[in-house]
């Protein structure tokens, strides 16, 4: 969703209510528009935001998130329900033991995990979202073993290697 023609539409608002005043307030009006043209963007998102995540609480089996790219928002659908095929696309998996619900986190990372994420959830054909969800329940899942247990090595000749033996 472009979100300038939104902010030129605020722009001519405001040049159409100065219209009939002297030049300075005119140009003081242009100039605060100018200045404020992030933050009316950052505010639009946050409004698509919450309209977001109401319509989310509202859905069965989906999850509405907005996202910003380049400097235009744009909406990722998610499925949490199962599918007709029988897997669970989403979340709230019913294999995996969650609740059928879904909860929202805020969180933050460096702009360089952020851009590995995205690239390793790109690479995997998933949203952002989808492959954390999964990145965590990987993490968490004890099918795998406890991380005590499993052994571990840093890789390449010359390395020191850890772990266990059984005989």
């Amino acid at each position: 969703m472009d979100l300038t023609e939104y902010v030129a539409s605020l722009r001519r608002e405001l040049a159409t209510m100065t219209r009939f005043a002297s030049e300075d307030v005119t140009r003081a009006a242009e100039m605060l528009t100018e200045a404020l043209e992030s933050s009316v963007r950052l505010t639009m998102l946050e409004a698509l935001s919450a309209a977001a995540a109401e319509i989310t609480t509202r859905l069965d089996g989906a999850a509405i998130d907005v996202r910003l790219v380049g400097g235009d928002a744009d909406f990722v659908v998610t499925m949490t329900a199962d599918e007709p095929g029988g897997e669970a696309s989403g979340p709230a998996s019913s294999e995996t033991g969650d609740d059928t619900g879904s909860a929202r986190v805020t969180l933050r990372l460096s702009e360089a995990l952020k851009s590995r994420i995205e690239a390793e959830a790109a690479t995997a054909g998933l949203s952002v979202n989808t492959w954390l969800v999964q990145a965590a329940r990987n993490a968490l899942d004890p099918a795998g073993g406890s991380r005590r247990s499993r052994p571990r090595s840093s890789g390449g000749p010359g390395r020191r290697v850890t772990g266990y033996a059984r005989s």
